[in-house]
């Protein structure tokens, strides 16, 4: 899917929450604290990123950016909420508001299945920003998109992406800041060898398809950008009017992935974004875990110094 008009500023999100504003919070250095003033409750996560035990995705919560989702569909059950993001056409105004209008094409409701069979107990969000003929504008995404990282949702699948690079800069900053908020955002990449956005930065989880048969199976990619391949070709989905089709795209592999983040952080909750990309990576059917070699004998030859950076003191700057 591809975006097209130019950006503008995303509407205020329906719900509020404390923003710190910008500066605020930022630590360049710890000067006069130590350890124990900047404890992190922590979790190690899964052995080899495969949570013991049942893990559904339960309590965790799940925002599909898409084209809204078919209301009460037996393969996705119901929402949590359901937003679209509206443009006033005389004013230009964009907001985000609650609706029941459900799906406009099938392709929301497709992922949102997906979701619902890989994280059975997870709670499912959706935002819509595509319209009847699987298109949107680059500004509503945007909207749908910073809307959706200021819920702090702990998943965010967006089976979209956009060729348009004056996007670009935007979307690289929204991502990084739901990277340290630690909202995963699971983007898929486009189906044809072009450059898009924002699968391609590294703070996202990318996602293009394989062609196994196994629906279970998901794969390490060795030579980035895209970093994982999961099950989207010749897949049955759920579409509109309560039916399945059988379809194909890196779309439908995109919210397998999410599903299984989903289901390690219902396991896992206090996981980071980078220990989550680290547990896919570990549970990827094509990565193989070889011991650890043996430790090489201590070198004799004393280790060169390498400053770290300038060290001048500038604390009076």
């Amino acid at each position: 899917m591809t975006t097209t008009e130019p950006a503008q500023a995303p509407a205020e999100p329906v719900r509020t929450r404390v923003r710190t504003g910008p500066g605020q919070g930022l630590t360049w250095s710890l000067r006069g604290r130590g350890p124990d003033d900047v404890p992190v409750l922590a979790d190690a996560g899964p052995p080899l990123g495969r949570p013991a035990g049942p893990a559904t995705g339960r309590g965790v919560r799940v925002c599909v950016v898409d084209s809204g989702v078919e209301r009460d569909h037996p393969l996705v059950g119901p929402l949590a909420g359901s937003w679209v993001v509206v443009k006033d056409g005389e004013s230009g105004e964009i907001t985000v508001e609650p609706t029941t209008t459900g799906d406009t094409c099938g392709h929301g409701t497709a992922c949102a299945g997906i979701i619902r069979r890989t994280a059975p107990e997870c709670e499912i969000h959706s935002v819509r920003v595509l319209g009847e003929r699987f298109s949107g504008t680059g500004d509503i995404l945007m909207a749908g998109l910073r809307w959706a990282v200021e819920q702090r949702f702990d998943v965010v699948n967006l089976s979209l992406s956009t060729t348009r690079t004056r996007f670009a800069q935007e979307l690289h900053s929204l991502a990084d800041s739901a990277y340290f908020a630690r909202t995963v955002i699971v983007a898929s990449a486009h189906n044809t060898p072009v450059e898009s956005f924002p699968w391609r930065f590294a703070s996202v989880i990318s996602v293009g398809s394989h062609q196994e048969d196994d629906p279970e199976l998901h794969l390490y990619n060795p030579d980035p950008p895209v970093e994982f391949f999961g099950p989207g070709q010749n897949v049955t989905v759920p579409w509109l009017g309560g039916r399945t089709i059988r379809t194909t795209g890196n779309s439908f592999a995109t919210p397998y992935v999410a599903g299984l983040c989903a289901r390690v952080l219902s396991a896992h909750p206090r996981m980071t974004a980078f220990q989550l990309k680290n547990a896919l990576y570990l549970s990827a059917a094509n990565v193989r875990h070889a011991p650890r070699p043996s430790s090489p004998p201590p070198s004799s030859t004393p280790a060169s110094s390498t400053p770290a950076g300038d060290t001048r003191d500038d604390s009076e700057n």
